[in-house]
């Protein structure tokens, strides 16, 4: 295994003044510590039945401090290790921008290949999202499959999509990221078809013809089309299911957050709904909403969706607007941040950035955000202090030992839209249904059980006070039990 020198920090970690970079950062590609994971031991090769590939990551430091720079690449590691790759190498390259040729200069790019050489690579991830110009610049020069951050996360995406709405939405932004980058191999994906060109087939077979890159563009485009219906009708019959919880004045709590930030822990936590908890990127792609009850007995919906990450790629947002819109319709967010992180505030930064861009499609309605610090057991106290200074609003909790979490019931329960409308009813005891559904969708301030059926002080919503109308109280007769309004009696 290639030893990794440590990585230098000093002077150069400083952020550039007027775009002038050291020299000695412009003139070195620098290794980042610690990103390989080749097998230690021979023994744990039968935990990997199929043969990994073996990449070498590459990045290009334009802005921030060294520690922002390598917690990038770091991520990247793990994105790649996600997708099933061996992490051989990781270097740095300092420059006031990406060159527009080859990502990381022409200089570089030499070095870059004996590294890859070295360390006998046979895939380069770059932490950027490459023009289909430098992507093929460096494959021809590097000899080896290249590849984005945009490609790889994508990838993930497909090996984690489950549900048909999930497989649906990455491939279209699969064939979106494609379609731009498609190109021919060789003359003969090339030729056109037709005229002589077509073998010889004669009369019946000469026309304008239509080369083949040409063909797959357009089944791309057919194929994008098709998922774009497809997808509008998935979002319609979530929209109805949203639009019958509205009907029922039932709240909405969406969990958003960074990826692997612990929010399907803190779903099962919440509501017991058994989701998959799995210490890794992107495990969670299709969103699960669960039904929960607040501390005084107020029933609302918990969604936990798709994790975001630094640079999301944009045909993901594109793709998976209709699930992200789960987010832009909640009546609260829960923000969960991961205490863990070495740089929790990027990430809420990350997730920000997002939901205002979904936001904007919903005429810039952003709904109420409650920050949540999750694995507090695995952050130091120096680190929860600083996060205490840092967000004194958030609630600490631990969703894997359960620290913290009934404080988060009960603030959720605060935040939480309240029913609007003080009724006074006197509902019989045939109309049980009815009396469950006050209980369940309002909140009941007295009760009490007479001959004539259950007498109930409550707030309700606007269609739930619509249906117990009948049976409202009125005047005296109402409160000594006489009848309901309009029964006649």
């Amino acid at each position: 295994m290639t030893e990794l020198s440590p990585y230098p920090v000093g002077p150069a970690d400083r952020n550039p003044s007027a775009g002038e970079l050291d020299l000695e950062d412009r003139g070195s590609l620098r290794r980042v510590r610690g990103l390989s994971t080749e097998l230690a031991d021979v023994t744990e090769v039968e935990y990997r039945q199929l043969r990994l590939e073996r990449v070498v990551l590459v990045g290009v430091w334009t802005e921030g401090s060294a520690e922002q720079a390598q917690a990038s690449l770091t991520e990247l590691a793990r994105l790649a290790e996600t997708a099933g790759s061996e992490v051989l190498d990781g270097l740095i390259q300092r420059r006031s921008r990406p060159d527009p040729a080859t990502f990381i200069g022409s200089g570089k790019v030499t070095e870059l290949g004996d590294a890859v050489r070295a360390a006998d690579a046979d895939t380069v991830i770059c932490d950027g999202e490459l023009s289909p110009g430098q992507l093929r610049q460096l494959e021809d020069k590097l000899k080896v499959k290249v590849i984005d951050r945009t490609a790889l996360i994508l990838d993930i995406f497909a090996q984690h999509a489950r549900s048909r709405d999930g497989k649906a939405q990455v491939e279209l932004a699969q064939l979106s990221y494609l379609l731009p980058r498609l190109r021919g191999w060789g003359e003969a994906l090339s030729r056109q078809v037709g005229g002589r060109a077509a073998g010889g087939v004669g009369i019946g077979g000469r026309g304008p013809g239509e080369t083949k890159i040409e063909l797959d563009r357009r089944r791309i485009r057919n194929r994008m089309s098709k998922l774009r219906r497809d997808i509008k009708a998935m979002r319609q019959v979530r929209e109805t299911q949203r639009g019958e919880r509205r009907r029922h004045d039932v709240p909405s709590v969406a969990i958003v957050g960074y990826t692997n930030a612990g929010k399907s822990s803190l779903l099962n936590a919440l509501t017991g709904a058994g989701v998959l908890v799995e210490d890794a990127l992107f495990a969670t792609l299709d969103p699960t909403t669960r039904r929960s009850v607040t501390p005084d007995g107020r029933a609302y919906t918990l969604t936990d969706t798709v994790g975001f990450v630094r640079h999301l790629p944009h045909q993901l947002v594109e793709a998976f607007r209709s699930t992200l819109e789960e987010t832009a319709g909640a009546d609260l967010l829960v923000h969960v941040v991961d205490a863990s992180d070495a740089l929790p505030e990027d990430q809420i930064k990350a997730v920000r950035q997002v939901l205002v861009e979904v936001g904007e499609e919903h005429g810039g309605r952003m709904p109420q955000e409650l920050l949540v610090v999750n694995k507090c057991d695995a952050a130091g106290d120096l680190a929860l202090a600083r996060l205490r200074h840092l967000l004194p609003d958030a609630v600490f909790v631990s969703a894997r030992r359960g620290d913290g979490v009934e404080r988060l019931r009960a603030r959720i329960a605060e935040l939480l839209p309240r029913p609007d409308q003080d009724v006074e009813l006197l509902l019989p005891y045939t109309e049980g249904a009815l009396t469950a559904r006050v209980y369940a969708e309002g909140q009941v301030l007295a009760e009490e059980h007479t001959p004539d059926g259950t007498r109930l002080h409550a707030r309700v919503g606007a269609e739930l006070a619509a249906a117990v109308l009948p049976y409202a109280c009125v005047g005296d007769a109402g409160r000594n039990g006489s009848g309901p309004e309009g029964s006649g009696s």
